[in-house]
């Protein structure tokens, strides 16, 4: 593939990570729970990947920070701990964009357990209502989880309206969860700036090993945690842990802290999306941008195209040298328009022709001009085939 704009799908492992992890796949294989040398060098390459994911989501201690095996994990075992906590509580409040990582296992416990689950409401733009969030959280909620960065329109929410509900569910002893998988390495992300109590990424999100997660646990809230064994995590996940994953993890936080902290490499690549949907709307003029009047990451830019197949645009653009997306990687082969633009407002014919394109810190600036081209003869080229 010789385009790839699909990064919020999955990005590139980063050369660097690579080198970090080589080692723990060949020479340095000892297990960081043994007491002898090799079993040393590995614990204490875990506390140092453990110091730089804790650097990068500004937590104060590095023991906040639970290795999982991704951001799937790490969400559920954010949601299972919290309902363990609470088991008279029979309230989830969440909202109707979130990632299929929190709303199936929401929805299975809707299903099978009688949850009552309180699912927000969003405007055109993709930005949450405050009112109706704190209105939703009572002393019956058992979790709230929200995400930092939608996944297909790359709409941030607001920081004031995640601090506001974290007050109310603070108020309310209910725990609070954020899925930053779409946030971590792209913009500042940290756990100080909110009343949160738990936090989940995912290292292949920025540059890193697919396979790895974290999750950052408040100090103080214990969770029951999801698998029982060994002590390893400090007994919130039992199992020898990933070194080489975690190790690669530890380095990519440490480039993704890099990157987020240079404030003009951020403006660059927002500069660099903004040329990509000005100029594919200059040139299809019926197209139209998703959440442009929100707060959206530098990286991410959801087109919606009338009368046409989004899966069938992706599919055509990837016989024709460019990676993109119709929406969530996680729900590709699902039928039917994305839920994020309907809870928008976006018509469904609208909505079933969707285009996610989405950068990353290393898209060279030269393949946008070749994605702007691709994107619009594939558009006009599906447009002739569909003509009677």
């Amino acid at each position: 593939m010789s385009l790839y704009l699909d990064n919020n799908a999955t990005t590139p492992v980063a050369p660097e990570v690579v080198d970090a992890m080589l080692p723990f796949l060949r020479g340095e294989f000892g297990n960081p729970s043994s007491l002898h040398p090799p079993g040393e060098r590995a614990a204490d390459a875990l506390a140092h990947a453990r110091s730089a994911v804790a650097r990068l989501i500004g937590a104060r201690s590095p023991q906040d920070v639970t290795f999982t095996s991704g951001g799937t994990e790490s969400i559920y075992a954010a949601l299972s701990g919290s309902l363990a906590l609470h088991p008279a509580r029979r309230r989830i409040v969440t909202s109707r964009v979130e990632h299929a990582a929190v709303l199936a296992p929401i929805e299975r416990l809707e299903e099978r357990e009688g949850y009552e689950v309180v699912r927000l409401e969003v405007d055109g733009e993709g930005r949450l209502d405050l009112d109706s969030a704190r209105s939703a959280i009572d002393g019956g909620t058992a979790f709230v989880s929200l995400q930092s960065v939608n996944n297909e329109t790359g709409v941030v929410t607001d920081p004031a309206t995640l601090a506001a509900v974290g007050e109310v569910a603070r108020e309310h002893g209910a725990p609070f969860h954020l899925d930053a998988m779409q946030a971590v390495g792209k913009i500042p992300v940290s756990v100080a700036d909110f009343p949160l109590d738990l936090l989940s990424a995912s290292a292949h999100k920025f540059h890193g090993p697919k396979g790895c997660g974290a999750l950052w646990i408040r100090p103080g809230l214990e969770l029951e945690p999801l698998f029982v064994g060994g002590p390893q995590e400090r007994d919130r996940r039992a199992g020898t842990e990933n070194v080489p994953a975690i190790v690669g993890t530890g380095r990519a936080a440490e480039l993704a802290r890099e990157h987020v902290e240079n404030e003009p490499a951020r403006r660059s690549l927002g500069a660099l999306r903004d040329r990509l949907e000005r100029e594919l709307l200059e040139r299809l003029p019926d197209a139209r941008a998703t959440g442009t009047g929100a707060l959206r990451v530098p990286s991410t830019s959801n087109l919606t195209f009338a009368g046409i197949s989004g899966e069938a645009l992706v599919m055509m653009l990837g016989e024709r040298g460019l990676a993109a997306s119709s929406g969530s990687a996680c729900s590709s082969g699902k039928q039917g328009a994305s839920h994020v633009l309907l809870a928008m407002g976006i018509p469904e014919d609208r909505a079933l022709g969707a285009l996610r394109l989405s950068l990353s810190r290393d898209t060279p600036p030269d393949e946008i001009g070749q994605a702007i081209d691709l994107v619009a003869e594939t558009v006009a080229l599906l447009r002739e085939l569909a003509v009677p």
